[in-house]
């Protein structure tokens, strides 16, 4: 190593690389903004086709701009759609483990109705009428 070399690492001040650390933060939770933003657009039903387009090069042409503008004109309905979507998510969530423990209690009933008849306790017939039943419910 040349000591061009280790007297840069020596000279770059504690607060240049603050400085420094800070403007890579910044510049990502920009990032973050501007993509939670552009999702935002095209997540919205309300909004036309016309409308996505028009949001989205104002926003990618002037960002700055165009992302202050957006925060102020539709940051409330932000919040509401994101809300929106987590319910909905959470409702399929609930269904589905609705529907799967159903299911699991089906198999549950049918495995025993198959024990029943393999002791012999039910005939073929019992049997089939019984798991016409569980699986009709």
């Amino acid at each position: 190593m040349n000591e061009s070399m280790l007297n840069l690492a020596v000279d770059y001040p504690l607060l240049n690389m603050f400085w420094t650390m800070m403007m890579i933060f910044l510049w990502v939770l920009w990032f973050m903004l501007l993509f939670r933003i552009i999702g935002d657009i095209f997540r919205d039903d309300d909004l036309g086709g016309w409308g996505k387009a028009g949001w989205t090069v104002f926003v990618i042409i002037l960002p700055f701009l165009g992302v202050f503008v957006y925060l102020i004109a539709r940051g409330r309905g932000m919040g509401e759609r994101e809300l929106a979507q987590m319910q909905r998510n959470e409702q399929q969530f609930r269904s589905y483990v609705q529907e799967t423990a159903a299911g699991a209690g089906q198999a549950d009933e049918l495995a025993r109705l198959a024990e029943l008849k393999n002791r012999g306790d039910l005939t073929a017939a019992e049997f089939e009428q019984a798991k016409a039943k569980v699986l009709a419910a």
